[in-house]
């Protein structure tokens, strides 16, 4: 065998060992990178359920508060009908 097939061989050999831990290697990276991607799919997930929870005391609390205010001015608008009236009667009691 000659010095240069001898080289070329362990060259070859040498190279071989090389890609196959690097193909190892990535195979775990990409394992890894997959866990990764569940877990923050996982957590995405939770975050809108958590969203949508208090989301919802949040619009509950809101129409509550326009029924009120909505109370409110049905009550100022009877209070106004209602000091017309007293007015028109104490007009009316004068005369």
């Amino acid at each position: 065998m000659d010095t240069a097939q001898a080289v070329l061989l362990f060259v070859v050999v040498i190279l071989t060992l090389l890609l196959s831990i690097l193909g190892i290697q990535v195979f775990f990276i990409l394992r890894e990178l997959r866990q990764t991607v569940s877990k923050a799919n996982k957590v995405l997930d939770d975050t809108g359920t958590i969203t949508e929870s208090v989301s919802m005391p949040i619009s509950k609390l809101s129409s509550i508060f326009s029924g009120v205010k909505t109370g409110v001015a049905i009550a100022s608008l009877f209070n106004k009908v209602t000091k017309s009236d007293h007015k028109k009667h104490s007009k009316e009691e004068e005369e």
